[in-house]
């Protein structure tokens, strides 16, 4: 199922990319993600360059803005960079953890606003 327009309009209004803000600097922003079995974390938008790394094996759903359902697999380690994000070239998601432990990732976004590089 994709998202539905409500869920679209949520996203684009939530920054939130993480379950916890860890560290906040104005170069950057740490978040920790931590879905439990069964969780969806809630449609949420990219619009700045950011990095992530799972801590964990296990296995996913995402539902994205352009209609994507993709199912993932993800294995300790695995990392993922999207250096060229911006307000423009941005999307929305969500995420379902589908497997049977919770999923761990560290995400890192870099603020690219005026001279905070």
């Amino acid at each position: 199922m994709t998202l539905m327009v409500q869920d679209l309009a949520a996203g684009r209004k939530n920054a939130q990319i993480g379950t916890e803000l860890v560290l906040e600097t104005d170069a950057m922003r740490v978040w920790h993600l931590r879905p439990a079995p069964g969780e969806t974390i809630p449609p949420h938008r990219y619009d700045r360059p950011y990095v992530w790394t799972i801590l964990t094996d296990g296995y996913g759903v995402s539902r994205f803005d352009d209609g994507r359902v993709v199912e993932i697999a993800y294995k300790a380690g695995d990392t993922k960079n999207f250096p060229d994000l911006t307000p423009e070239t941005g999307f929305i998601h969500d995420l379902t953890n589908t497997g049977e432990t919770e999923l761990v990732f560290v995400t890192v976004e870099f603020n690219t606003e005026g001279t905070k590089q």
